[in-house]
């Protein structure tokens, strides 16, 4: 099969990769600030560097860490921290794309070990794909759903077309200078899905980001173990509207309750 359709993964380039994504005692490179190398950029605490176990062939892999607080996470960091992180991370994701040396251009987070992550640091990556169309098998239906908000800045929603399923919130705006309110919605949603859904049950979430055309999209997917439907036929599933309304009113008084979500309170 052609590379234009498929990523190589490279096992021998993942020889001595750390991990304590389960185990907390493990070592953590990111940590480890002054022994970091192939710094692209910083601002802060943040730091945008080269990934130094680059296992996709034909790709840039970088990664952009959040924070130096190593068990800190969207869902702990203050309202500031957080807009500050997705401000930045869309500065670097934006300026590898418009440098056109790519393909396609994909960022995403890992969290909780059902998240496909190594590391518990919280970190984005952001991963230039020099021949492959990263969203080729995305449709426009895949971010359409039971709304929870929506205003003429963003929306919040529930997927009724999940890419993989069961349950997956899309936060969408028109516009980049919306990014702050977007941070926020995203903050509450991923505080939402490790506190309150399903009984708080869940410890694994992923985002992804992605673009579509004047859109800027964050997809926030609580991760399940992968459904044999979609791993042998790429089936996704979701919920049944009914409990699927009980989530959109759940997570629509989180938001309400938040005196940060200046979107939503300004619109009461």
């Amino acid at each position: 099969m052609s590379n234009k359709y498929v990523l190589v993964f490279e096992i021998e380039q993942a020889k001595g990769k750390p991990e304590n994504i389960k185990h907390a005692s493990g070592y953590c490179p990111f940590c480890d600030v002054e022994h970091l190398t192939n710094i692209i950029d910083q601002k802060d605490d943040m730091i945008w560097l080269e990934n130094k176990y680059k296992t996709l062939l034909d790709t840039n892999q970088t990664v952009l860490i959040e924070s130096s607080d190593h068990d800190a996470d969207i869902s702990t960091y203050s309202v500031e921290k957080n807009r500050q992180v997705f401000e930045y991370i869309y500065q670097c994701w934006n300026k590898m794309i418009k440098s056109h040396k790519y393909t396609s251009v994909l960022m995403y987070k890992n969290f909780g070990p059902l998240s496909g992550g190594s590391l518990r640091h919280p970190h984005f990556q952001i991963i230039g794909l020099e021949k492959v169309d990263g969203y080729k098998h995305v449709e426009a239906e895949n971010f359409n759903g039971m709304r929870v908000y929506k205003s003429d800045r963003i929306e919040l929603n529930i997927s009724k077309k999940p890419i993989m399923g069961f349950v997956e919130f899309n936060i969408i705006i028109t516009d980049a200078a919306n990014i702050d309110n977007l941070a926020e919605l995203a903050r509450v949603t991923v505080k939402y899905v490790l506190d309150d859904f399903y009984g708080g049950k869940f410890d694994s979430y992923n985002i992804f980001f992605y673009k579509e055309y004047s859109k800027i999209i964050c997809k926030v997917v609580p991760r399940y173990v992968v459904s044999p439907y979609f791993v042998g036929y790429r089936l996704s599933q979701r919920d049944g509207d009914k409990q699927v309304s009980g989530i959109r009113d759940v997570l629509l008084s989180r938001l309400q309750e938040n005196a940060h979500c200046q979107e939503i309170n300004s619109n009461n």
